[in-house]
């Protein structure tokens, strides 16, 4: 007698078939949402990475130990640019600027500076005025600044060496009384210029002559320019100059 045959159910197997594909679409979209979560989780690291390069490339910029690089090859005027008509040159290591028409003369960086320190030496051959600018630029074809900060420098007593003068500003700040005589007027003077956002601070031979704080400054990125007076009158000396770049851009 032959045994009875389990009886298939065949609506079990057909609903049991069904599932496979539900469970393989399943399985599929846990792997898509775990591989999103994890491209997420690269795409937040890589972006947590790129903030921190950031971060540190500008701590590196305002570090104290930011080199020293110097802006005068003591040979020739390379990565210097001369606006207008005065005569620069350069004489056994030194940039000797001479005034040779009633108009003002620069001499300007190539490369252009926000924040900075600045060390130098100059030397007065005459009583005309001269200075140090910052921050700078120029009419187009023309000596007329457009924008800037000087410091001054003036060999003759009580003229201000070392006060602040804007362009279209006229003096934005004096040495105090004490410090208007820190000048060498036939001398080498040793000169130190740091400008750190709105602050400008100087010191001349070893003697802080200004620390000033802009509560309007009018310009914030530009060219450094050694300037020679109008008039003819400009007859002066730099050496040795090295600058600190602490701009970050």
């Amino acid at each position: 007698m032959n045994p009875i045959a389990p009886r298939l159910d065949h609506s079990r197997v057909k609903s049991s078939t069904s599932r496979v594909p539900l469970v393989r679409a399943g399985f599929a979209l846990l792997g898509f949402f775990a591989l999103a979560g994890l491209s997420g989780s690269f795409l937040q690291a890589a972006e947590k990475s790129g903030q921190k390069s950031a971060k540190k490339s500008a701590q590196k910029a305002r570090d104290p130990f930011t080199r020293w690089d110097s802006l005068f090859n003591g040979k020739d005027l390379s990565g210097w640019v001369q606006v207008g008509k005065e005569k620069w040159v350069v004489e056994d290591g030194v940039i000797h600027g001479q005034g040779m028409s009633d108009q003002y003369g620069y001499l300007r960086t190539e490369k252009k500076y926000a924040d900075f320190h600045l060390a130098l030496k100059f030397k007065c051959e005459d009583d005309g005025n001269s200075g140090v600018y910052f921050r700078t630029d120029f009419e187009p074809g023309t000596v007329k600044l457009s924008q800037g900060l000087q410091v001054e420098i003036d060999r003759r007593l009580g003229f201000h060496s070392g006060g602040i003068h804007g362009v279209g500003r006229s003096w934005v700040a004096w040495p105090s009384a004490e410090n208007e005589s820190v000048i060498r007027p036939y001398e080498w003077n040793e000169l130190l210029i740091k400008i750190e956002g709105n602050r400008y601070w100087v010191r001349m031979n070893g003697v802080v002559v200004m620390d000033f704080t802009d509560p309007n400054p009018l310009s914030l990125d530009g060219y450094i320019s050694l300037q020679l007076h109008s008039g003819g009158l400009g007859n002066m000396k730099f050496k040795d100059i090295a600058i600190r770049d602490l701009s970050i851009r």
